[in-house]
């Protein structure tokens, strides 16, 4: 039987953007999903947005939109990451929708027929700024357990405590600065102190399910001190309206707390995705064959290790079979991410730089391993990695190969490859357990040595039979068919075991040898006399001046000394009189007699599209900036120039005098802007 398997990674909360470190967990789950799919398993890969929360609430009201709208609009912009990247979830939904709404009062409500629901009066922290109880994450201050400073109202991100956040010191209120005051309010709590939770939970997170590292921590979190503190508390799941969330059954003006709904909609996704294909997701989840496995970062290891599996078993649903914990990403020997300081690193800006993301999802493998490390991005080692693995060792061999047989040999492999052919594809063959195994284990680090080290020997033949000195002797054109078809044997089973990590180019592969989408089986069976297709190349170099712009910092906002002064000062109402708007540049075509200018052809909403002549040749090519988003002057007057009329202006950022900051940017509106919006 198939083993069959759902995956999830954690869902993104959706005010912003994809960053890095959504990057690498996806990149880590989609590898292994890919991996336990080539092995034969049925998968189901889901995710969604996490779209409640007081911060969502006060974002969209900062945006002048509605929560569901803010969160459509950040959800529009996900495909442009997940499918840049390659990453190929099942089923993407959100939490808002209306299988998590019902599936989250479902599990409260099993969870108070199993009398692990209080109801308690609590003081809260209240904002008497802004009049509204303050969410845990919009108070600020010391943490009680290390004394860590600008810590939030619900953990710390220095030590890992947990705690309410009316046991923090010194707080303020991040809304407003003020010093919130306490009031009472009556609150719904997760008994997790409960002995039967205890119990459970003790048992559950140290039989395997996590990594050694992970179970030695919640150890911790168990222990009971001298004094009777410490050890599992109750959890408190419920705030105050006005919040974004799911109601609380028969408990009105009250939600549930974004963390109770959030996981809940792993399960959400799920139901969505068997609904659409007409199936019975609780019969699924009912197999005790099924495998739930759930890919986090170690911010937020508590909540998926004893919140989540208490929640599912104390309901009646199935728990977590592993859940699997990575770390951070850092750059350049551990220093943190920083787009101001220049040193992070934004997916958008590597693929709108047309940099190949498998380059991305290759180096960031190399990295992984099964253990809770952070793992550091290396400009020089990224341009090292990719040229030297990639393309040195392991694209060269079909390239120096295929050449050959296509002109030689009508594209049709040798039957024989000879002795010492056949030796080194048993050689590689050998290690498809080997591979296999590591994928499994989620050792990708050690996956992707290992097949290099395969590929060192396949280049060892190739130097050692050189095929370019076979192809100029008489006689010799056997030796050359049979070397040749050699490497390209050992080029299709290396490509296998890269296949995980290299969906793209494995497809482009498959492509040029005439086979069927390729499984780890395929490694232990010979193409035989087989004709493979015309040889295109594969992959290109990383040029190091990439990488340098990849962390170039960004434009400066205001003018640094030497540069432009700002502008004479005008009030509000002058401002408002210019109407910005969101635009599509549709299409982008040089003008023929202007080394300056590009032709750009804009939809604003309009239902009709603009013709705008904008001076930026010098630093955009046409054809980077088709379906681009950017900011358009919408009612500036039209100005006709000898090339045509301009109906009026995108906006770019420069120094006027081109010397104190060379270079020009043209200004791009948030992921999951839309044509037409007005920017205010």
């Amino acid at each position: 039987m198939p083993r069959k398997l759902f995956v999830t990674t954690a869902l993104p909360y959706a005010n912003a953007g994809f960053h890095i470190g959504h990057m690498m967990e996806y990149i880590q789950a989609d590898t292994w999903v890919r991996a336990q799919r080539m092995r034969g398993a049925e998968v189901n890969f889901v995710c969604a947005d996490d779209a409640h929360g007081a911060p969502i609430m006060i974002a969209a009201e900062k945006a002048g939109k509605t929560p569901q709208q803010f969160v459509a609009d950040i959800a529009a912009g996900r495909p442009q990451y997940l499918n840049g990247f390659h990453i190929a979830f099942d089923n993407w939904h959100s939490t808002d929708g209306p299988e998590n709404h019902r599936l989250a009062q479902d599990i409260y409500l099993a969870l108070r027929k199993n009398e692990l629901i209080d109801v308690r009066a609590i003081e809260q922290f209240f904002d008497p700024v802004k009049g509204m109880f303050l969410p845990d994450r919009y108070i600020k201050g010391e943490c009680p357990k290390c004394g860590a400073k600008d810590q939030y109202g619900d953990s710390c991100e220095n030590c890992g405590a947990v705690y309410a956040p009316t046991d923090l010191k010194n707080p303020y209120s991040a809304l407003s600065g003020a010093a919130p005051v306490r009031k009472t309010s009556e609150h719904y709590f997760f008994r997790l102190s409960d002995p039967r939770c205890v119990s459970f939970l003790e048992q559950w997170t140290q039989d395997g399910k996590l990594q050694p590292e992970v179970g030695n921590k919640i150890r911790e979190w168990f222990t009971k001190n001298e004094d009777g503190t410490g050890g599992l508390g109750d959890w408190d799941i419920s705030r105050d309206a006005p919040y974004f969330g799911i109601e609380i059954p028969d408990a009105p003006g009250k939600y549930f707390y974004v963390w109770l709904d959030a996981p809940v909609g792993y399960l959400a996704s799920l139901k969505n995705l068997f609904d659409k294909r007409g199936a019975d997701m609780e019969a699924y989840l009912a197999d005790p064959a099924v495998e739930q496995v759930h890919f986090i970062g170690k911010d937020i290891v508590y909540f998926h290790t004893l919140f989540w599996p208490a929640m599912l078993h104390f309901s009646g649903r199935k728990v977590p079979n592993n859940v699997f914990v990575h770390g951070f990403i850092t750059v350049n020997g551990g220093e943190k991410m920083s787009k101001s300081r220049g040193t992070g690193i934004s997916p958008l800006r590597y693929l709108e730089l047309g940099l190949n993301p498998e380059w991305l999802r290759y180096y960031i493998a190399a990295k992984l391993n099964a253990r809770v490390e952070d793992i550091d991005f290396n400009p020089d080692d990224f341009v090292a990695r990719v040229n030297s693995d990639l393309i040195g060792k392991y694209i060269n061999i079909a390239s120096r190969a295929a050449g050959f047989l296509s002109k030689r040999f009508g594209g049709k492999l040798s039957a024989d490859l000879g002795v010492e052919g056949r030796v080194l594809l048993d050689t590689l063959r050998a290690h498809r357990a080997t591979v296999e195994e590591l994928y499994e284990e989620r050792e990708f680090g050690k996956a992707v040595r290992e097949i290099m080290q395969l590929a060192d020997r396949v280049n060892e033949y190739v130097d050692q039979h050189k095929p370019w000195e076979l192809a100029k002797k008489e006689g010799q054109d056997a030796a050359l068919h049979d070397v040749c078809s050699v490497c390209i044997e050992a080029f299709r089973v290396l490509t296998i075991y890269l296949k995980p990590i290299l969906p793209a180019l494995a497809a482009q592969v498959e492509t040029f040898l005439k086979v069927p989408p390729m499984d780890f089986a395929d490694a232990s069976r010979a193409l035989g006399h087989h004709a493979i297709g015309a040889y295109q190349h594969l992959m290109q170099r990383v040029d190091a001046q990439q990488m340098d712009a990849l962390f170039e910092p960004p434009a400066p906002v205001m003018v640094v000394p030497g540069g432009e002064p700002i502008a004479a000062e005008i009030g509000i109402d002058d401002f408002a009189k210019v109407d910005l708007r969101i635009a599509k540049i549709v299409n982008a075509e040089l003008v023929e007699g202007s080394d300056k200018l590009l032709r750009l052809t804009l939809d604003a909403g309009e239902g009709r599209t603009r013709n705008v002549f904008s001076g930026i040749r010098s630093a955009y090519k046409p054809e980077d900036l088709v379906g681009k988003l950017t900011v358009l002057v919408a009612n500036l007057a039209p100005r006709k120039m000898k090339f045509g009329i301009s109906e009026g202006m995108v906006l770019a950022a420069s120094h006027g005098d081109g010397k104190a900051q060379p270079g020009l940017y043209l200004l791009e509106p948030h992921p999951g802007a839309q044509p037409g919006l007005r920017v205010r």
